[in-house]
């Protein structure tokens, strides 16, 4: 059989989608990404962004990585490991260490390759790492790639990690890796439970704080900080994609573990390196998530805001705990059409379908920032009614 086939078979589903106007990928803004944006001329409500401090469109992040582009140029011509380490490297990743509370820390392109490299390289052969069965997707795609075995639990669920890490063999290295807010439910993994079961069966920790980092602790550092665990969990991954306004990822820990990982992770070792700009935007950004607590603590009242509002209007929003607030709908079709009616009406979410999700648990995933005004967020309330009703979903 031809290879293309399966291509061949694909593409007229998406055609089909796209011509009957329920398409919602890949639709591009002519504005920057702040708490509203334009798409076609038209301005809407952002409620689908990551941007949860609202610091991609902070003057200060932006001319950082204008002066970084005039000082080191557009881009570094090579990996960290060889040609493409510069001295901001090391001042964010000194910096970024001493904000998650570890000894060291190594920055890479992305997030996903963040997850991807370290736990390839620290999981081997004999070893097991141990995911939440709703664990983001790079994090099992770097157990796939490691040359151990991954096991799974019910998502938040003890018992069930117990379980698993019980039929494990007491001299297997194992690894248990879980999001610190879980980027679609919008909730949070129990640490205080966690970290003690763990322990008890010898598994190191690893948090990732992608959707966590500059949302919570009382500096901003995440779960583990807002659980006052930062000296427990073994390492802490986060992203430069949401509150730190720019583009990588990076993991923390202690030295000789991070030197491990800095000398064994294929996606960093054969990856170009952050360019400057993303780099000194991102040390702009952290720079703004110590010095102004403020920027948190209005995220925290627009949240808390919209875990009130969108229940009192019938919503299932699930267990979230969070800005990120997923408005549960089941039926695909559904949730489409109720998609597709918001965005006309001027809100910009995001439908989430299978496989991002189980079948018949389709959603529509709302996040929210620190830079929504009051006013917007009513806005979107009362269009999230108005629209509901009118499609069923209410």
């Amino acid at each position: 059989m031809d290879l293309f086939k399966k291509c061949e078979d694909y593409y007229p589903i998406v055609a089909r989608v796209k011509n009957e106007g329920y398409y919602p990928y890949f639709i591009p803004i002519d504005s920057q990404p702040d708490h509203n944006v334009v798409i076609d001329g038209k301005r809407m409500i952002m409620l689908g962004s990551n941007n949860y401090l609202g610091l991609t469109a902070d003057p200060r992040v932006k001319e950082a990585a204008i002066r970084a582009t005039e000082k080191y140029g557009t881009g570094c011509t090579g990996s960290r490991f060889l040609n493409g380490t510069l001295d901001i490297h090391i001042e964010l990743e000194e910096k970024l260490a001493r904000f998650v509370h570890k000894e060291d820390c190594i920055c890479f392109s992305t997030g996903y390759q963040t997850n991807l490299g370290s736990i390839s390289a620290l999981v081997h052969k004999g070893d097991y790492v141990v995911t939440d069965k709703l664990d983001h997707a790079s994090i099992i795609d770097g157990a796939f790639l490691s040359r151990g075995a991954m096991k799974r639990f019910v998502h938040n669920d003890m018992d069930s990690l117990q379980h698993v890490l019980a039929s494990l063999p007491a001299d297997a290295g194992k690894l248990v890796v879980v999001d610190g807010l879980f980027s679609m439910q919008g909730d949070i993994a129990p640490l205080p439970e966690l970290v003690p079961l763990c322990k008890r069966y010898g598994a190191r920790i690893m948090v990732d704080e992608a959707h966590s980092a500059g949302v919570m602790g009382s500096t901003g550092a995440g779960v583990t900080e807002h659980f006052s665990l930062s000296e427990e969990v073994d390492l802490v991954m986060g992203t430069f994609s949401k509150s730190f306004a720019s583009l990588g990822g990076f993991i923390a820990g202690e030295r000789k573990v991070i030197t491990f990982i800095r000398h064994n992770a294929r996606s960093l070792i054969f990856s170009a390196s952050m360019t400057p700009a993303s780099v000194a935007s991102a040390l702009a950004a952290l720079e703004i998530i110590i010095a102004e607590p403020q920027r948190r603590e209005q995220l925290w009242r627009n949240t808390r805001m919209m875990l009130e509002g969108l229940p009192k209007l019938g919503f299932d929003i699930g267990t979230s705990e969070s800005p990120v607030i997923p408005l549960h709908i089941g039926d695909d079709m559904k949730t489409l059409f109720f998609w597709k009616e918001l965005h006309h009406a001027g809100v910009f979410v995001n439908p989430v379908l299978p496989p991002g999700v189980p079948p018949a648990r389709c959603l529509i995933r709302t996040s929210y920032m620190a830079t929504h005004t009051e006013e917007e967020l009513r806005r979107a309330l009362e269009i999230f009614q108005k629209v509901g009703v009118e499609t069923g979903v209410l």
